[in-house]
């Protein structure tokens, strides 16, 4: 049986979790694969630092270039996160006639068409299972097992910690500070949190799903951007009283032209990602033959993803043993038209402080229903002559463009004090 060697960049919660697996499975590995594989060499910050798994010494190294000047490496295994020096080592062990697997999201939704083309340009595999939905199998179904269907949908929870969060604010009637703070504490949320809460995290991955499964390159910079900081525990209490979740939602659809978002969502609580809680992850797809299929399981952790990454190694493995590197190009064919947020149409749940006073409500829907603004659900609750009041309201499908004239018009008018939220809704 051939061995296969193999490099490993990083050995932190991935790289531990990819290293103990390839040495635990083997065996089974060598059958599914062809072929020995062997790590040959581990790249560290740091060689006297701990490790999480316990690596031979001599493995160890913390310079880049023992790995790429190594003949005997095959594939390299890219795990140290972020875009630099990841981008420079990935292209050099590219150019350098390696395949490459990684989990590095933003790496692949910022670069993925330079890296892409250079896999092809070399004749090498780039894999990057990983980089969305944790042990999720998603990029590979989309790209070989659904590649025979048109896919008009993709949209999906695919970030533990804002799920975590809103899951707990449901079921506790917390505020989001407090829920925060009890992740950061579990360790589901970094001591800086903002690519997860401000949605930049979640729109990495939904630029890489959605590129796949619409065949258009989908830039990061088109895609529409919310986070769930705003979200408070009165709109969580709302949406259940309407028959909601609200999830942090990546929504791709294709219907002329693609719309690409992340924000929070209300979702009716019969649709299966509204029953998607905690720290797991999902992604729903609707292709015009399958129709409607949703993956689902563990989003992140040092096993679920170096699941996914050993997946990965094996395949590219295979390729290797069978002379068959690059059969699987890019998929992004075409060059399709974006469809500004402004045009794109949805549903909203519509959240104001107004004066208790007759004709209030009256004036709010007459600017409404002048800029073609129906509504489905009207709550009004509690009676104060002196205090603002809530006013809850659920539109039906409307372009978000004209909503937002409409709310220029009322939140002037005398009488609403505050336009508190503004929240999406996906029948």
């Amino acid at each position: 049986m051939e061995e296969i060697k193999v490099g490993l960049l990083g050995c932190g919660t991935v790289g531990s979790g990819v290293y103990k697996i390839l040495q635990e499975n083997k065996n089974s590995i060598a059958n599914k694969s062809g072929a020995k594989l062997t790590v040959n060499k581990v790249l560290v910050k740091d060689t006297s630092q701990k490790l999480a798994v316990d690596v031979e010494k001599d493995l160890l190294t913390d310079d880049f270039e023992e790995i790429i000047n190594d003949s005997e490496i095959d594939i390299i295994v890219e795990l140290i996160g972020g875009v630099h020096p990841a981008k420079e080592f990935v292209l050099r062990a590219l150019n350098s006639g390696r395949s490459v697997v990684t989990a590095n999201k933003e790496l692949i939704a910022k670069y993925g068409s330079e890296i892409l083309s250079t896999a092809d340009e070399n004749g090498v595999d780039i894999y990057f299972e990983a980089s969305v939905g944790g042990g999720i199998p998603i990029i590979s179904p989309l790209k070989e097992d659904l590649a025979g269907n048109s896919v008009n949908k993709i949209m999906g929870i695919v970030n533990g910690t804002t799920n975590y969060i809103l899951t707990k604010m449901g079921q506790e009637g917390a505020e989001f500070d407090e829920v925060l703070e009890k992740a950061q504490e579990l360790g589901y949320a970094e001591a800086d949190p903002t690519s997860d809460i401000a949605g930049h995290d979640a729109a990495y991955k939904l630029a890489i799903l959605s590129s796949i499964g619409f065949e258009s390159r989908v830039n990061i910079d088109e895609v529409y951007i919310e986070g769930i900081t705003e979200i408070a525990k009165e709109d969580i209490s709302y949406a259940k009283e309407l028959g909601y979740k609200i999830k942090l939602l990546a929504i791709g659809k294709e219907d002329e032209g693609i719309e690409v978002r992340v924000h929070p969502t209300l979702i009716p609580k019969e649709h299966p990602l509204a029953s998607v809680n905690d720290v797991f992850n999902a992604v729903f797809v609707e292709g015009d033959a399958i129709g409607e299929v949703m993956f689902y399981g563990p989003g992140a952790g040092q096993m679920p993803t170096g699941s996914a990454v050993v997946g990965d190694i094996i395949t590219a493995a295979r390729n290797i043993d069978f002379g068959a590197q690059g059969r699987i190009p890019c998929t992004c064919f075409e060059d399709k038209e974006f469809k500004p947020q402004a045009q794109t149409e949805t549903s909203f749940y519509l959240r104001l402080n107004v004066c208790d006073r007759p004709g209030v409500l009256g004036k709010i829907t007459g600017l409404l229903g002048e800029y073609g603004v129906s509504l489905e659900s009207v709550i009004q609750k509690g009676r104060s002559a002196n205090q603002a009041v809530p006013l809850v309201l659920v539109t039906h499908k409307v372009k978000e463009g004209n909503l937002v004239s409409a709310l220029d018009e009322i939140k002037a008018l005398d009488g609403v004090k505050e336009i508190a939220n503004l929240i999406r809704v996906e029948e």
